[in-house]
């Protein structure tokens, strides 16, 4: 079987979560699913989604918990995640069946949205990271065969770092497949914070995980 299930976690993101979703409607018109999971919603994420996917599930608050829920109940051999502000390129059914035919998961390598030269910088330096280490973070779409996710025991359950702990588990059993044609994200978040703020504390966070500092410590500062 060929067909996808995508997994999307939301919390909170009417101002995106439509201008994904209806990039998403031609790949539900050829038999691949689309699922909302919501943390606990308080706008109108869950109203505007459900017209747009095929079902909307309610979950406990917690990236990591709501897309194992989102995995539990998927349809189709093949789990893709993908955030809400994330949207995919032409043909990425394609380009992900034939990368599994290869690897047993895998990622796209991301643009950021804005048009600042810094997030060229940015973007180039996720992506090299990413292709240098074989690990892969939750904006680049990571897609996974469900056999090898259930053998992992999916994401884990910490509240933050769970795209990277995943990686860890995934690239001893396999290195990813990278996928050049990128994912476009929205760089709101860099643009809000200061992009070599931003930058700073994402690697400074990366760095203090590595030195074992607990996700759940982390969560303060992100």
């Amino acid at each position: 079987m060929n067909e996808l299930s995508i997994i999307i976690p939301t919390l909170n993101e009417q101002a995106a979560i439509v201008a994904t979703l209806q990039k998403l409607q031609p790949l539900r018109q050829t038999g691949h699913e689309v699922i909302i999971v919501d943390g606990g919603s308080t706008d109108q994420t869950c109203r505007l989604a459900d017209p747009l996917v095929d079902r909307v599930l309610r979950s406990e608050c917690g990236r990591a918990r709501q897309m194992n829920l989102g995995a539990q109940m998927a349809q189709h051999d093949i789990l893709l995640f993908l955030h809400a502000d994330t949207y995919l390129p032409a043909q990425a059914d394609t380009l992900i069946i034939n990368g599994l035919e290869k690897r047993r998961w895998g990622r796209f390598d991301v643009r950021l949205s804005g048009q600042a030269w810094l997030l060229r910088v940015v973007e180039r330096l996720i992506n090299w990271r990413s292709r240098l280490t074989g690990i892969a973070t939750g904006d680049q779409a990571l897609f996974i065969q469900r056999q090898l996710y259930t053998q992992v025991q999916g994401f884990p359950d910490i509240p933050l770092m769970e795209d990277i702990t995943l990686s860890h588990r995934l690239k001893r059993l396999s290195r990813p497949y990278c996928i050049t044609t990128p994912v476009i994200t929205s760089s709101r978040r860099w643009e809000q914070q200061g992009i070599m703020r931003t930058i700073l504390l994402m690697w400074s966070l990366r760095l203090a995980y590595a030195f074992g500092v607990s996700p759940h410590t982390l969560k303060k500062y992100y």
